[in-house]
């Protein structure tokens, strides 16, 4: 009776634990959006202040190339589109100072008009003065030799101003061919500028995100060229748990769904994460060797990804586990 109550109570504890449920659904290891930093441009490496495991900002100013050359180059444009502009005011002076001149010569015809006209006023009431013995005919005689000279003038500027408009018209046309020169080599040099401006921008190396920095490549005073890759950094405030499901637990889980992340220190040591699944693999793979699935059975897996708000204890690579 006793042989028959320890094999009883066996059983059940066999029972028992093959009713436990697993504390996950998959497993898989941490981690994180990594970015190679290159360089944007060819030089010295006068500022690099990057150090391994720093956290940066993102837009931090975090090394700079030497710009010397550039820097020469933009003053030089510079000044030569400061001379373009005094050249262009120029211009714009004469051909105010030749308008202003042919807009003196009509002042002076209406002038002129209107002194002949005054002047033949004079002249009719002289005229009839004269008629009637009150003022002696010279005065009169004086009068008309004025009205003469004055027609005379007008007629000269009249042809002064027919003259000037031919000559002006030719003139503005020679300052406006310059000054459009002028516009397109300003045009031309403004173009340069932005280049020269977009190159010493590319001179600073900025940091593209928030996080860790990873591994740098080269040292302060190098000569870096184009695309030599200067350090690595990962955003390590944003992970996310890479797993493996198979086929049958596929139906469970969606995009968006809201899950479980257990981060594994070892030694039974773990810390709970609330995590979204973000991608689902839509294309099988044979089971990694380093992860364990519910059914280690299965040959084909998924990939999924699960992220999660780091607080700082997670690491890239660490192992982890998941609970749909």
């Amino acid at each position: 009776m006793k042989k028959i109550c320890v094999l009883a109570s066996v059983a059940l504890m066999l029972v028992a634990c093959g009713n436990k449920e697993k504390e996950f659904d998959a497993t898989g290891t941490f981690e994180a959006t990594e970015v190679t930093v290159s360089a944007k441009s060819t030089g010295e490496l006068k500022v690099f202040n990057v150090s391994e495991g720093e956290d940066v900002e993102n837009g931090a100013l975090v090394g700079q190339i030497n710009t010397t050359q550039l820097l020469l180059q933009k003053q030089q444009l510079e000044t030569t589109r400061g001379q373009l502009s005094a050249n262009k005011r120029q211009l714009s002076s004469s051909r105010k100072a030749n308008n202003s001149r042919q807009l003196d010569l009509e002042k002076q015809l209406s002038s002129i008009r209107q002194q002949i006209a005054n002047a033949q006023r004079e002249r009719q009431r002289y005229t009839e003065l004269v008629n009637d013995g009150a003022v002696p005919r010279k005065q009169l005689d004086d009068i008309n030799y004025q009205i003469k000279v004055l027609e005379k003038q007008l007629e000269a500027t009249r042809d002064q101003i027919r003259s000037n408009n031919q000559s002006l018209a030719e003139q503005n046309a020679g300052i406006g061919a310059q000054m459009d020169g002028i516009d397109s080599q300003a045009a031309g040099l403004e173009a340069q500028i932005r280049q020269i401006e977009d190159q010493i921008a590319n001179a600073n190396i900025i940091a593209p995100l928030a996080g860790t920095v990873l591994e740098k490549y080269v040292e302060l005073g190098e000569y870096v060229t184009t695309g030599k890759p200067l350090f690595k950094m990962a955003d390590t405030q944003n992970m996310f748990l890479r797993a493996y499901v198979t086929s049958a637990q596929l139906q469970h889980i969606k995009v968006g769904q809201q899950v479980k992340v257990f981060a594994d220190y070892g030694d039974g040591q773990k810390k709970s994460y609330d995590g979204t699944i973000s991608w689902i693999s839509s294309r099988s793979e044979f089971t990694p060797k380093t992860i364990l699935t519910d059914d280690e059975r299965a040959d084909l897996v998924y990939a999924v990804k699960v992220a999660i708000k780091n607080d700082g204890y997670v690491k890239i690579g660490m192992y982890g586990e998941v609970k749909f």
